[in-house]
């Protein structure tokens, strides 16, 4: 089966024909892993996703597979050693979605870090991620400090560390992840709702799901079921009979996006906030992003917006870490909420609570996932197969492999290793040419698909028609054969990022990607017209605060 809406009436066939080793309810980045884990080993998986793949969380991070610094300081040594470890991992088998990032934190007098403590801190974070010697820490003066970034506050500086992050398209990363479990023998559909489960003696054989593109109901039967639903696992939970009493709190995170025109940032850098909060300062094509917030959230779920205060608080601690910068409110071209389900802890702040995950089961054999970090997603996926294997082995006898996906490449990573990487870029470029592209379109298509650029290629070879650009075609019409896009906003938000990071590009576009997609799709004038009121929507929220009237 592929991965693609053009085939969606044979998927939803399939899932009700068949009974699955095991059905995941989420297509963030915890459910794509564990489909991918679990196909690999041999088992038959069924995903649904009740939104777009990445849709939640998993498109709305502050793009980063980090090491969790920061969790040195609540001395979770156990947390930061295996997702330092697992960076590099993430970074081998994708290079085309992660890139190590040096990452400058200013150490000001009267700071949260001290030099000396940064200096221990950073030794022992490299010493317990594993971190490869080329990319170790090292300590900065004040004037190398400043040397790296200028902007930086003067007033007070007492140096800085520098180590490295690896930046991330965190919904392009989930989708070849996903990609790649589909290519293992998986099926994933998007659009798809868990609504019910259904029973045989109290225990789950499988749920009942609606198609949301057209309202049909249909019933999917599986050994076992794992929840894995993000910001909605309790919503899922609530849906079975055996629930505990673990206490989940959503936590909402805004991140704005920036012209280098109007901040000029040349460095990312790590800092530390008034309040005693750390925000990150990105440079991504052109723009800088910055956050991330965190507070306690109990509204829409699916629809978290930025605030006014958000935005302004963010404008605040760019204007105390980086003082020469005149930016004001208008500046903020575009910006985005997410929220992080976190295992509730009493009396703790937001910033403070663990995002260590957790597993359970309920008496009816329903197995949930929550908390967790991007970066871990590959070992939270390891120990959930790890555990619906133990019990399929103990109920039926059936054996499967041990976890196959330390060193697979994901969809788009068969480009020769991450040493590699820069070679099969410089290739692809010079032979974008004899497929009507110039280098540049070439160069751009294989830094974001990777080795999948071939199929880019040929589409963008094959393009009669002129009204958009032949690597603008080529990307739409391989989203739609090949990454399952529903709808205008999965291409402007996750397929592509242009809503967050091009909001001009996604404003000029649109209205001939959206014709181009009702031809393929086979849309009529009023489903087209609601789907670009949808994407309006988003664009609109993205531009714009929600004002708090006092």
């Amino acid at each position: 089966m592929g991965f693609s809406n053009l085939q969606r009436n044979e998927m939803l066939n399939n899932l009700q024909s068949t009974t699955y080793d095991l059905v995941v309810i989420g297509g963030g980045i915890t459910g794509s892993g564990i489909a991918l884990d679990a196909a690999t080993r041999g088992m038959k998986v069924a995903v649904v996703e009740m939104q777009d793949f990445a849709a939640g969380t998993s498109s709305r991070s502050t793009k980063l597979v980090h090491g969790g610094l920061r969790y040195l300081k609540q001395f979770e040594v156990k947390m930061v050693a295996e997702v330092g470890k697992e960076r590099a991992v993430v970074y081998e088998n994708g290079p085309h979605v992660t890139t190590p990032e040096w990452m400058l934190l200013p150490l000001h007098k009267g700071g949260t870090f001290g030099k000396f403590s940064t200096g221990i801190g950073l030794r022992v974070y490299d010493f317990l991620a594993g971190v490869k010697k080329s990319e170790r820490r090292t300590m900065l003066s004040a004037d190398e400090t400043l040397n790296k970034e200028p902007l930086v506050k003067k007033d007070g500086l007492v140096g800085g560390g520098y180590y490295v992050e690896y930046r991330t398209d965190d919904a392009r990363l989930t989708i070849e992840v996903m990609k790649k479990a589909v290519e293992e023998g998986a099926l994933a559909i998007n659009y798809v709702k868990a609504e019910d489960f259904i029973y045989d003696q109290k225990k789950i054989i499988g749920i009942q799901a609606k198609d949301l593109l057209t309202g049909e109901m249909i019933d999917i039967h599986a050994k076992k079921v794992v929840n894995a639903a993000g910001p909605w696992v309790d919503a899922v939970r609530k849906k079975d009979y055996s629930i505990n009493n673990k206490n989940l709190r959503l936590t909402k995170g805004v991140h704005i996006v920036i012209d280098q025109s109007k901040f000029p940032l040349r460095q990312a850098v790590y800092f530390d906030t008034p309040d005693g909060r750390m925000v990150f300062a990105i440079p991504r094509d052109g723009k800088a992003y910055v956050g991330t917030t965190d507070t306690f959230f109990d509204k829409d779920t699916a629809h978290p917006k930025m605030l006014a205060e958000d935005r302004d608080y963010i404008l605040h601690a760019i204007r105390y870490m980086f003082p020469e910068v005149k930016i004001e409110a208008s500046d903020v071209e575009s910006s985005w909420a997410g929220v992080r389900p976190l295992i509730y802890e009493e009396g703790k702040d937001p910033s403070e609570i663990s995002r260590k995950d957790e597993i359970w089961e309920g008496d009816s054999g329903l197995i949930t996932i929550a908390g967790g970090k991007l970066t871990g997603y590959r070992k939270m996926a390891e120990t959930v197969v790890d555990l619906v294997a133990q019990r399929l082995t103990a109920e039926e006898g059936t054996s499967f492999k041990s976890v196959q996906t330390l060193h697979m490449p994901i969809s788009g990573g068969d480009v020769g290793g991450s040493s590699n990487f820069e070679f099969f870029i410089h290739k692809k470029e010079n032979e974008a040419v004899s497929f009507r592209l110039t280098k540049e379109q070439g160069r751009k298509l294989t830094q974001m698909y990777g080795s999948n650029v071939d199929e880019l290629f040929k589409i963008a070879a094959n393009n009669e028609q002129q009204a958009l650009p032949a690597d603008i075609y080529a990307q739409i019409v391989y989203a739609i054969k090949h990454e399952m896009v529903a709808k205008p906003v999965d291409f402007f938000i996750r397929r592509t990022g242009a809503v967050f990071f091009n909001i001009e590009w996604a404003k000029t576009y649109k209205k001939d990607i959206i014709q181009l997609m009702a031809e393929l799709l086979g849309w009529d004038e009023q489903t087209s017209a609601s789907y670009e009121a949808e994407l309006d929507q988003e664009i609109q929220d993205a531009e714009t605060p929600v004002e708090i009237q006092p």
